[in-house]
């Protein structure tokens, strides 16, 4: 434990949300761990006792159909994925104190110990439902157990609880022509003795507990609904078989996920204690003093801000101090995704960039609200060149060159501007308040306000000219020294956000960034010779990283079926906007395969003299012989884009459920190449 930590002011438990172990970090799950980084992190610095922890969250059903289908046991899948999480976010320099796995003994403890304590209190009931049941395999069948088509938009083989195609929720007998992913039977519904959480016996607790804060406004005003309606109490089992911890009392049942998952930052915390000179009851006990603060997404709310406080409550353990929620990352203002290559993994970003630019990005646009923050790469590029390198490491780049040849890498012994340097030690406090309160975007324009004035400072002082004048020298010395510890300054505040190149900077300037000694300025120190502490992000690195995430998707092609007549208007146009679309009847003189694809074909297209590539997502349907001198209908005005397998200058209309029963729209053979289609 660190002198900082011994001497802390406060006592802090911070956790993030877990991540699902059974698929990689993407980008937007990084908006989360950096917020709660650079939060314990600053606390940290500002010499409070902070811990942060986490786990990866490795039960449920999910984990065990992919087990399933790698061929391996979900013990062996949930170890490979937490080797790769603990890997991205070390490299994007997320600092935990603990990670860990909801698959523990410590956390099965914790399961099993709340259970019964709930139990025994009179805050679990059970219920008999109606559940799908598997006839030939003679089990009763998860959601995920079960497919079918989606009952909204007709999509086939989609899971029992969710449809990943349209995006709806719905119960498992709603599923058309559902079949068991077992046996492939058609289940059959069957009686089932369920375990409840009454919630509902928490009701008045939370709403006062709502009431005091400990959740944002937008939360709380979102929660009101859920009271509204009546609080309604949780099914907390599965039926066999279920990946994770078994009831104790209850053969055969075993815990939801989602119950035993927020216990996860228990187990994580109680693994910590146990390895460190730590004592769990004085972050957990119902008497605590000390806080804790969970860091989440919007989506996963309801289980934070209800079921979990009221399974705290119930169970005899302390409430968070507060629950903070973030809203999603959008990419260039649209939802992430494959196909335009804007679902980008962590490790695909690392190969390219420096991890501190996204660190800081997202610093510079997250606040303490619940709204959307959009990754732009165009704004990413410039906002990172423009202040880092053009602002803030310009100014030890401009001023350490002369400390070091011409003073042996001496400072000063005084400041020039005292009155300047004090203003920016002020605005400390109003730094420390909106990293305090989460406004880290307020945090990051005040420090590129004070960068501003350090620069303006060098460029009216313009040492590189006074250097050359006889007798300036112990002048240059000055203005040198207050610029560079005008960049200490900065480099302090940018610590939580920066550690990596803070840490290089304190080499540098042969010191540790300490918030506790901004008022004592470096004078009469030495240095260390100064080294590049970062660089400009090129366009090509950004290229390479998009197109390193580029994967096709089924949205290439239009796939018309009978079933999206339930919802015709879902993806409404205006008569204006069909007008635009150019369809044109085209000769398909060549098909090939395309290597690396499962799905595509490369199509060369004659429209009466002009020809055009495209990639069609047929490959399913027809074999490239086949289709070689048939004439099909394509959009001939879309914008080509530049695919992983190469640039798809078109998009070829086909119509029918897929698989092996997909058409391409092939008109009359009276038809001519290039005729507009009326």
């Amino acid at each position: 434990m660190t002198d900082e930590r011994q001497n802390s002011k406060r006592n802090i438990l911070v956790t993030s949300a877990l991540p699902y172990a059974n698929g990689p970090i993407h980008l937007g799950h990084l908006v989360e761990y950096i917020q709660t980084d650079i939060w314990a992190r600053f606390q940290r610095l500002r010499g409070n006792n902070c811990y942060h922890v986490c786990a990866d969250d490795a039960h449920g059903t999910p984990i065990m159909l992919r087990a399933r289908q790698d061929g391996i046991t979900p013990e062996e899948l949930i170890a490979a994925t937490q080797k790769e999480h603990e890997a991205d976010f070390a490299d994007f320099l997320i600092d935990f104190d603990n990670y860990y796995s909801t698959h523990s003994d410590e956390n099965k403890e914790f399961a099993s110990s709340i259970y019964l304590k709930l139990r025994d209190a009179g805050h679990i009931r059970t219920q008999t439902i109606k559940q799908a049941y598997d006839p030939e395999a003679e089990m009763f069948l998860p959601d995920r157990f079960i497919k079918g088509t989606c009952p909204k938009c007709g999509a086939d083989d989609q899971y029992g609880d969710n449809c990943e195609v349209c995006g709806a929720t719905y119960d498992p007998t709603e599923l058309k022509n559902p079949v068991s992913a077992v046996s492939g039977a058609t289940p059959v519904e069957k009686d089932s003795e369920q375990y409840f959480f009454k919630l509902s016996d928490f009701s008045d607790m939370l709403q006062q507990w709502l009431k005091e804060g400990h959740v944002q406004s937008e939360v709380a005003n979102k929660l009101d609904e859920w009271f509204a309606e009546g609080l309604k109490d949780w099914d907390i089992s599965r039926n066999a078989p279920y990946w994770g911890f078994e009831i104790p009392d209850a053969p055969g049942k075993y815990f939801y996920v989602w119950m035993d998952a927020p216990m996860g930052y228990m187990a994580s915390f109680k693994n910590l204690c146990d390895k460190s000179d730590i004592n769990f009851d004085d972050y957990w006990a119902a008497d605590s003093k000390n806080e804790l603060y969970h860091f989440i997404g919007k989506d996963i709310a309801r289980f934070h801000t209800l079921f979990w406080p009221a399974v705290l409550d119930g169970a005899g353990y302390r409430k968070p101090t507060a629950v903070f929620c973030h809203g999603f990352l959008t990419v260039n203002g649209q939802k992430m995704s494959k196909s335009r290559g804007t679902f980008i993994k962590a490790r695909t970003y690392l190969e390219q960039l420096n991890p501190e630019y996204l660190r800081y990005y997202y610093t510079a646009k997250l606040s303490s609200g619940v709204d959307d923050i959009d990754l732009n790469l165009e704004d990413f590029m410039q906002r990172v060149n423009s202040d880092l390198v053009g602002k803030v490491v310009n100014i030890a780049s401009r001023c350490a060159g002369f400390i070091t040849k011409k003073f042996d890498k001496q400072l000063s012994a005084e400041l020039p501007e005292t009155g300047l340097y004090n203003d920016i030690v002020a605005a400390g406090e109003i730094i420390a308040g909106h990293y305090e309160n989460r406004e880290y975007n307020k945090a990051v324009r005040e420090i590129m306000a004070q960068a501003d004035k350090a620069n303006v400072y060098i460029d009216e002082n313009k040492p590189w000219v006074l250097i050359k004048e006889e007798g300036r020298e112990d002048e240059v010395q000055k203005i040198c020294t207050q610029g560079l510890n005008m960049f200490r300054l900065l480099m302090t505040y940018l610590k939580p956000i920066l550690p990596a190149t803070a840490e290089k900077s304190e080499a540098f300037l042969n010191t540790e960034l300490r918030w506790a000694d901004i008022n004592q300025p470096l004078l009469s120190h030495s240095i260390n010779k100064f080294k590049p502490l970062l660089t400009r992000i090129e366009k090509e690195q950004i290229d390479a990283m998009t197109e390193a995430s580029t994967e096709n998707m089924p949205t290439e092609e239009i796939t018309v079926s009978g079933p999206l007549a339930d919802d015709p208007i879902a993806s409404e146009i205006s008569f204006d906007d069909f007008a635009k679309v150019d369809l044109r009847i085209a000769k398909i003189v060549k098909a090939e395969h395309v290597e690396g694809a499962d799905k595509l074909l490369q199509l060369t297209l004659d429209m009466g003299g002009d020809t055009r590539n495209v990639f069609a997502g047929i490959k399913s349907a027809y074999k490239p012989e086949d289709l070689e001198g048939k004439l099909t209908v394509m959009v001939a005005n879309l914008a080509p884009r530049k695919m992983r397998f190469g640039l798809s200058e078109g998009m070829v209309l086909a119509a029918g459920p897929g698989g092996k029963d997909l058409f391409i729209l092939n008109p009359d053979d009276g038809a001519v190449a290039g005729m507009k289609v009326k």
